[in-house]
């Protein structure tokens, strides 16, 4: 699916205020094309959320509700993909296992990690330890720690996806983004254990 449709493009000057360019933009169903901004691993995401509240104004469908039943058809169609372009771009698991998609990556090829021991043993371990939070004397403390810890590793196998994928060495990045669905999700079980320990 592809449009063309007349929308400034928002840019910021070096005083941080935004500026306005006009031009065409191009949609496809290539979600870095929609918001304008290079195929790659690093995003300005204050320029993103930018980008994407201009994007729901133009195609909101409140806007075409006097247009034919195709513009309204399309209008619908239009903000699904830009939610879905937006949400998987802002979030850095979803960007990874999306920038390899585009490279012909079967990104659900969890199989790759159970080779790895000392992975699967530190999953054990931190799941063994978030479990085990409620009844540790002092679970603000121990939470504190290892959510410190979790988000230090996931920040780092960002990192290191960014150099693979960069060099691409695209089996390493395959590996590597298997590991962060698995500390996405244990940050998942962080927020949860936070809001446990709020209502003791």
């Amino acid at each position: 699916m592809w449009l063309w449709r007349e929308l400034p493009r928002l840019d910021e000057s070096p005083n941080g205020s935004q500026l306005q360019s006009d031009g065409k933009l191009k949609f496809s169903d290539d979600f870095f094309e929609i918001f304008a901004i290079p195929q790659e691993w690093d995003i300005d995401l204050s320029g993103l959320s930018i980008r994407y509240r201009a994007l729901q104004q133009e195609f909101h469908p409140d806007k075409y509700s006097t247009k034919s039943q195709i513009d309204q058809r399309l209008a619908v169609q239009m903000t699904s993909l830009i939610n879905q372009a937006f949400e998987t771009l802002k979030c850095p698991l979803k960007r990874a296992q999306y920038l390899l998609e585009l490279c012909d990556i079967n990104t659900e090829q969890e199989t790759y990690i159970t080779t790895d021991s000392h992975f699967l043993m530190q999953q054990i371990e931190f799941r063994e330890g978030l479990e085990n939070i409620l009844s540790h004397k002092e679970p603000w403390e121990e939470f504190e720690r290892m959510r410190h810890e979790i988000e230090g590793i996931y920040l780092s196998l960002q990192s290191s996806f960014k150099e693979n994928y960069q060099k691409r060495f695209l089996d390493e990045a395959l590996l590597i983004t298997a590991k962060m669905q698995f500390f996405s999700k244990l940050l998942d079980e962080v927020e949860h254990i936070e809001a446990e320990l709020e209502d003791m």
